[in-house]
């Protein structure tokens, strides 16, 4: 364990002649949690970086009873290169677990599950819940589509009947344990990572 502070502190003069760096950030170090080609840089300039090479797939996740997992999806979100994040029913949810990803991160909310559909439709975006319900096929040996929403539920109950209704198919996770469920934070990493597998 070190106690080494995180980033980098002020940069030497005289600064580099670049709009996209913080004059602020220069002078007083930079300490957040981003990668090195991205120090010094304004938030508004990273986003606009991430925007050119963002994937084909959306992450929704319903929040019915203020999820402490959301922070989580959209931190993995973010380190995975979503298109967006869609949060489903309140509008606020606990932003603890994203550990500021969530300025990088372009999140939109929908009222409704219906809401939800309405949009992925006009996108052509299929959605593709994420739980271990009776009939879903298993996401290990299914091809995700490229341009989709992977829809997760609530942690506890998982996937809503609408959700539920509104998915074109539904992948389970194997688990090989005692448990009946994962955290949904967890699901949500790994069925990220199965579509950047196959498309990334």
């Amino acid at each position: 364990m070190t106690d080494e502070p995180v980033g980098v502190g002020p940069c030497p003069r005289p600064w580099p002649d670049d709009p996209r760096l913080d004059p602020e950030l220069l002078a007083a170090g930079d300490r957040r949690n981003v990668l090195d080609e991205y120090r010094y840089w304004t938030v508004d300039a990273i986003v606009a970086d991430l925007d050119q090479r963002r994937h084909g797939f959306h992450v929704a996740i319903e929040n019915w009873e203020h999820d402490r997992n959301i922070g989580t999806v959209v931190r993995t979100a973010n380190a995975f290169l979503a298109r967006e994040v869609h949060i489903v029913g309140r509008r606020k949810w606990n932003r603890r677990g994203a550990m500021m990803t969530d300025v990088y991160q372009h999140v939109r909310h929908h009222a409704t599950i219906e809401d939800l559909v309405a949009w992925s439709t006009a996108e052509r975006l299929a959605i593709i819940g994420i739980d271990n319900l009776p009939g879903s096929v298993p996401l290990e040996s299914t091809e995700l589509t490229e341009n989709c929403v992977l829809l997760f539920g609530q942690e506890g109950p998982g996937l809503s009947p609408e959700a539920h209704a509104a998915s074109e198919m539904v992948c389970s996770i194997a688990q090989y344990g005692s448990t009946r469920s994962i955290n949904a934070g967890v699901a949500a990493g790994i069925a990220m990572h199965s579509w950047i597998r196959r498309w990334a």
